[in-house]
């Protein structure tokens, strides 16, 4: 599987001439090309573009001033912050990103010119495949304290899309507690999932002594549902319960989550009496959990 991975690189880098140090016959790397597209007509802050590129910060610093030398990119302070600097397109990198996106445009029919209509639609479909499972092999998962920005990001998601999915709304008021202290190790955990620096998904456990796990705030932002994350997350909270010498993790839902409720069964869950009190229950759900 790493031979055809390493050898599907190869084969892509070179076709989409990553390989050329003037990419599309520019004069530039494919790097310095792809920083115009992403600063865009708007212009864009240089902490987001690092972080949506994965760049490393004196990489991404040594093409934008290759790009502000040659005229194209301005560097100013934004509007709102003067510590954050946004990077924006002059007149020049617009022309040229217009350039570029017309020469990209023209290599992407390159690649399908030569293959039959029923070829042409297995490579985009293929293509369409491979990239979100790409996205998804970008995704990070890590413990994180409940008390920082990105763990209440995930849960303020969590509770929004509760208080629109239920019938009645959400109070989190009258919800069963996975309070801070709740969450925080060794009495349960929080994980959360970024891609590309930003917090995309969360789960959490409480653990409680000889009793089973309970499995809290599962949630997955809506721009990147498709990715299998949701089951990771559930494979994770498992493991991470295991660990901590749970036998058996539990967890209740509502019957609006369907999809939640069809992970659950299909990831080994079997439905069981009510355990809990909780007030948005109506499925209650427990799993054995493998010996460590």
């Amino acid at each position: 599987m790493i031979g055809q991975v390493r050898s599907f690189n190869r084969t892509v880098t070179q076709r989409v001439g990553a390989l050329d140090d003037a990419f599309l016959a520019r004069g530039r790397a494919l790097g310095q090309a792809r920083l115009l597209w992403e600063i865009g007509t708007g212009g864009a802050d240089i902490r987001e573009l690092r972080s949506r590129l994965d760049l490393d910060s004196g990489y991404a610093s040594r093409m934008l001033q290759a790009l502000a030398a040659d005229g194209l990119v301005r560097i100013e302070p934004s509007g709102q912050d003067a510590r954050v600097r946004t990077a924006r397109l002059t007149g020049a990198g617009l022309a040229e990103r217009e350039t570029l996106d017309r020469l990209a445009d023209e290599a992407a029919s390159a690649i399908l010119a030569p293959l039959s209509r029923a070829q042409r639609s297995r490579l985009v479909a293929a293509m369409a495949e491979v990239e979100l499972l790409m996205r998804a092999s970008m995704v990070t998962i890590a413990p994180c304290d409940p008390r920082l920005p990105q763990a209440r990001y995930c849960i303020g998601g969590y509770f929004d899309e509760l208080a629109g999915r239920f019938e009645g709304g959400f109070d989190p008021s009258v919800t069963i507690s996975a309070t801070d202290d709740e969450l925080t190790p060794p009495a349960g955990l929080l994980l959360v999932a970024t891609l590309h620096g930003e917090a995309v998904g969360c789960g959490a456990l409480k653990f409680h002594d000889d009793a089973p796990a309970e499995i809290k705030r599962m949630w997955v932002a809506p721009a990147v549902r498709g990715l299998g994350l949701g089951r990771r997350l559930l494979t994770e909270l498992e493991a991470r319960a295991v660990a901590a010498g749970a036998r058996t993790a539990r967890l209740e839902t509502n019957g609006t989550l369907t999809e939640a409720i069809a992970m659950y069964r299909s990831a080994g869950y079997r439905e069981v009496p009510a355990f809990s009190d909780e007030p948005y229950a109506q499925h209650w759900f427990e799993k054995r959990l493998p010996r460590p």
